[in-house]
């Protein structure tokens, strides 16, 4: 019988706007922890990738986000040390509420960052994510050449 891989999925929120982007600063997760990223979290069992997104929102930044407002940016098929990844990135222009802080004891600041200045501590797959939304790029690949990290876009 053939054994199958497994991806770990996860959805990320890319929200620009005033050619600005909201990014958060990892603390006390154990991963990539002084980092900035984007709002996002792993898909649960039985969850879509759109459900996600709106749960994580909601959790971490306190906006509600509908399905209908969503759009993918972007698809990332990664491979990390330990695993192989999905990731898929949405944007939206429309929430309710006002984007607050929502979880402090693993996010130590969530700010707007103007997009072409953006700090230079970003986690390195969500850099380079960013940069091919910028150019309109919908999929790529990222790690799997350990030797020197090729990325490849489609």
């Amino acid at each position: 019988m053939k054994v199958r891989h497994h991806n770990i999925p996860a959805s990320y929120l890319y929200l620009e706007k005033n050619n600005k982007i909201l990014l958060l600063k990892r603390v006390n997760t154990g991963y990539e922890d002084g980092n900035y990223s984007l709002v996002a979290g792993h898909v649960e069992i039985g969850e879509p990738f759109s459900e996600t997104i709106i749960r994580e929102a909601f959790e971490e930044s306190g906006i509600k986000i509908e399905s209908k407002n969503l759009k993918v940016v972007h698809v990332l098929h990664r491979k990390s040390i330990d695993s192989e990844r999905v990731d898929v990135f949405f944007t939206t222009d429309k929430w309710e509420g006002k984007i607050e802080n929502k979880e402090p004891n693993k996010c130590s600041e969530l700010e707007w960052f103007d997009i072409n200045n953006l700090p230079k501590n970003i986690v390195p797959y969500v850099k380079f994510v960013i940069e091919k939304i910028k150019q309109d790029v919908f999929y790529s690949e990222y790690g799997w050449n350990e030797k020197n990290m090729k990325e490849r876009n489609i």
